[in-house]
């Protein structure tokens, strides 16, 4: 797959556990977020972009995932790409979310892993990958430190195109 940097869209969003609503996916609320991405990502398509780049962790990330695939289902030009900051990952996830992961996994057009096993900077370093290759930047954000907070700012300091969902 050969995308340009125009056409490439990266999401950063919070894991289950500093959602509000947490892992329970039948709240209103999440419905409403699981919305508001397809909605977003749509219009991205519309705007040109092709490339959807997920960093494939719990909760946001994982809804984004399954958006991009449901958009691709209608126009099959979309291509999702597995941002995975190590292949352990999903090692100690719950059974159901691991097989969720494998899942979006296995759907994937494209996987970039990078590193094979943990490290301490590799989410860092995944999160950098996704803001590099990306001229719009979806979030989700409800405040506080942390991996989604230092890619929005990394993304304002590298002048993409920050989309605050929240």
């Amino acid at each position: 797959m050969n995308h340009t940097f125009e056409e490439t869209c990266c999401f950063t969003g919070h894991r289950a556990s500093r959602l509000p609503w947490g892992d329970d996916e039948s709240d209103p609320r999440c419905a409403a977020l699981k919305a508001r991405i397809y909605d977003a990502i749509e219009s991205l398509y519309e705007a040109g972009v092709r490339r959807f780049i997920c960093g494939m962790a719990m909760g946001s990330d994982t809804y984004f995932a399954e958006a991009v695939l449901r958009l691709r289902e209608k126009h099959p030009d979309v291509c999702l790409t597995a941002a995975i900051p190590c292949l352990d990952q999903a090692g100690h996830w719950r059974a159901a979310m691991r097989r969720r992961y494998e899942m979006l996994c296995a759907e994937a057009d494209e996987k970039v892993v990078i590193a094979s096993s943990y490290t301490f900077d590799c989410m860092e370093r995944r999160n950098r990958y996704m803001v590099e290759n990306s001229k719009y930047v979806l979030m989700y954000y409800t405040g506080g430190t942390g991996g989604t907070f230092n890619t929005a700012r990394m993304a304002l300091k590298m002048g993409r195109e920050l989309i605050d969902l929240t």
